[in-house]
């Protein structure tokens, strides 16, 4: 391996608005060797996510920003090629945190093994990883749907969206799903057995949710924020539950919000719906819940009563421009950039 070399994506510069390709460099190294206790990964899968864009800006977050030069975070699928760590074997598939990187060294600390044989390695990822784990730990645990009630959920053909809207049903729920154009729709409806997919394009997007919630709104899994945000607020019923997941429309935010302060209109009616809104963070609930997660999601996956989707990207140079494309809406079902195969 002495003329292999590693390649990274690094944090160039700090966004102005929404991310470009300057914010980001491609850069090239020798290839690390493992001291004594380490291990040397070879990435085979790194994951896409919304919240990448708040590590790149230096704002106050729930963890610290990236710092300018370093590798831009991710959640990766990596097969161990060199070890001198007692817990880990060269050919080891482990899930990892490498970053936007080819190869990375690791002293064990938060690799995952992960079984070949048990699904695509991909989906370590996606529907069985953290966005699948984002879905079931935060409506079970917050939004607690009950057989008869409506829940909706937007950015629903994305990988936590999707999941919410299916475990939603399973338990007896109305699963209204919001996506963007036609085609997603579709799949929204079609393909993952929602009740009502709505396209929050349309002009009359509003309405059309109205319409399709005529008992009101019992769960609002909240991924977006914005105008989506604006159409559900009138149709909470009393005691609906709101998990806060994410707010991708003012991820690209430069400064303050505009239109009218709606804030003592949000805290009159938590007041007199006696409403739950309830923020989180997916890793509050690993120690008690993942195993259950795992447990279950993969039974109603193989029993075909969860479906996913994945929308593969080969190639590191290729994640800038992707994850630029993921903020604009433009990936279908869970991103993923593909580095390799496993030895």
């Amino acid at each position: 391996m002495a003329d292999v070399k590693t390649r990274r994506i690094v944090l160039a510069s700090r966004p102005q608005g929404a991310p470009t390709p300057e914010n980001f460099r491609l850069e090239e190294a020798p290839l690390p060797q493992p001291a004594e206790g380490q291990l040397l990964l070879k990435v085979l899968y790194l994951s896409l996510d919304p919240y990448m864009r708040g590590r790149m800006s230096a704002a106050r977050s729930y963890t610290n920003p990236t710092e300018l030069g370093d590798v831009m975070p991710a959640g990766t699928v990596a097969e161990v090629i060199a070890s001198r760590h007692p817990d880990h074997a060269v050919g080891d598939i482990v899930l990892s945190y490498a970053g936007w990187q080819t190869h990375a060294l690791s002293d064990g600390t938060g690799l995952r093994k992960l079984d070949p044989t048990f699904a695509p390695l991909s989906t370590a990822l996606g529907v069985l990883g953290m966005p699948g784990f984002t879905a079931y730990a935060g409506l079970l645990t917050i939004g607690r749907p009950r057989a008869g009630e409506t829940l909706v959920v937007a950015a629903a053909s994305g990988p936590v969206g999707s999941a919410v809207g299916q475990i939603a049903k399973l338990k007896g729920a109305r699963a209204i799903g919001i996506a963007g154009g036609p085609e997603k729709c579709a799949f929204v409806r079609d393909e993952l057995g929602f009740d009502v997919a709505l396209d929050h394009k349309a002009p009359d997007f509003p309405e059309q949710l109205a319409k399709a919630c005529p008992e009101g709104v019992d769960i609002y899994f909240e991924n977006v924020s914005g105008k989506v945000w604006d159409a559900v607020f009138p149709l909470f019923n009393e005691f609906a539950r709101i998990p806060v997941c994410g707010l991708i429309a003012s991820y690209n935010a430069t400064g303050p919000f505009e239109g009218p302060d709606r804030l003592p209109h949000l805290m009159r009616d938590i007041l007199s719906k006696s409403l739950t809104l309830r923020g989180f963070i997916q890793r509050e609930f690993v120690a008690e819940q993942f195993p259950d997660f795992l447990r279950d999601m993969s039974t109603w996956i193989r029993d075909g009563r969860v479906r996913y989707r994945e929308d593969i990207v080969d190639g590191l140079e290729n994640a800038p421009e992707a994850f630029i494309g993921l903020l604009q809406g433009k990936n279908f079902g869970k991103l993923v950039v593909r580095l390799g195969q496993p030895s």
